[in-house]
This record gives C-alpha cells, sequence and structure tokens, in this order.
C-alpha cells in the first residue's frame, strides 16, 4: 500500500513507525487488491496542542475516511486508521451477505415462486397473518343505510358508516353473491 502525506509529519520514534506500518499493512490485506496496489492518502493538521489526522482510501467503489484527532499526531494517526478498519469491515460483511452468487442465480431465486407446505408438516409454525390498514374513515355526517348502498355503487366492497337513525356505527360488506350484509354495534 502507497501512503502520501499532506501537511508537515513530525518525526515519529522507530517503534511508532513499525506500529503504523503494521497498521496500514493490515488494512490492505483487508483491501481487495486484485486491482493493482492500494493507496492510502493522510492529511496532518496541527492547531496549538491538537494533532488532527484524515486518513482517506478507495476500496470497492467506496471512499474510506477516518478522521483523528488527539495531542500527539501518532494517536491522531492510530485512531483515524481504527475508524477506516471499522468501516471496512462494515462494508466487507455487507458486500459478502447480499451479493453471493451471479445475478442471473439471484434472478432465478426471486422468480421461484414459494413452496406451499405439505399436508404432513401440519405441526410446522404457519406465518402471522398480516393486517392491512385501508384508509382512514374520518368523521362525517351520518347516513342512513339507502346512502351507504349508493356509496358502495362507487366500486367498494364494504362502507363505515355512522348510521343516522341509531347513531351508532355500521360496516356494510358486499358478499360474493351480490348481497350485502350489514353489521352493527
Amino acid at each position: 500500500m502507497r501512503i502520501s502525506y499532506t501537511g508537515k509529519p513530525q518525526k515519529l520514534t522507530l517503534p511508532q513507525q513499525k506500529k503504523l506500518d503494521a497498521k496500514f499493512a493490515k488494512l490492505s490485506k483487508l483491501i481487495d487488491s486484485r486491482k493493482g496496489e492500494k493507496e492510502a492518502h493522510v492529511i496532518l493538521t496541527s492547531e496549538r496542542h491538537l494533532s488532527r489526522a484524515e486518513i482517506t482510501v478507495q476500496c470497492f467503489d467506496h471512499s474510506l475516511i477516518g478522521v483523528g484527532a488527539d495531542a500527539g499526531e501518532f494517536q491522531a494517526m492510530a485512531e483515524a486508521l481504527e475508524n477506516i478498519e471499522k468501516q471496512l469491515l462494515k462494508l466487507r460483511a455487507k458486500r459478502r451477505d447480499t451479493h453471493r452468487g451471479s445475478k442471473a442465480e439471484r434472478a432465478v431465486e426471486s422468480a421461484a415462486p414459494a413452496e406451499e407446505p405439505e399436508a404432513e408438516d401440519a405441526g410446522a409454525e404457519v406465518p402471522a397473518s398480516r393486517v392491512f390498514r385501508v384508509g382512514s374513515h374520518r368523521a362525517r355526517k351520518p347516513m342512513t343505510l339507502d346512502e351507504a348502498v349508493l356509496e358502495m355503487e362507487k366500486s367498494r366492497d364494504y362502507v363505515v358508516y355512522r348510521d343516522a337513525e341509531s347513531d351508532r356505527l355500521s360496516v356494510l360488506v358486499r358478499r360474493r353473491d351480490g348481497n350485502f350484509d350489514l353489521v352493527q354495534s
């Protein structure tokens, strides 16, 4: 891995330089290196007693950026490298879990119909039913039964309304045979 520095790097001690080289080597092993040698760009800034290090690495068509700030330049660079390593591990796990097999295989798997449970698996758990909220029934003026039937003629299968005579909530449902069921509370 090539490392390019921007800013004024301070002289690091030999053990510190070895530790940073080991961290960069570990990072280069984690990065997919089939497309040639990777490059890390290190930007060092210093303000009063605070050193900041920003390290940028291109990996899997993503730009990974690690930022570290500490009193010493070595600690700031170590923190930035740890941040990049976390991002890289997360990105690799995401790619590994979501991109398995070829696109053709994934298309075939998604197009295959779900298998019906067999009769012998009657003891197996059945997936829970889902509830769909169809629409909000805002408080409207009360209606009569005839008005509710006229409302259903607008291609609805049911109408929830407040009955004008009894002031109770009612549900009018169209049956499959064309007749209606009236449910009153």
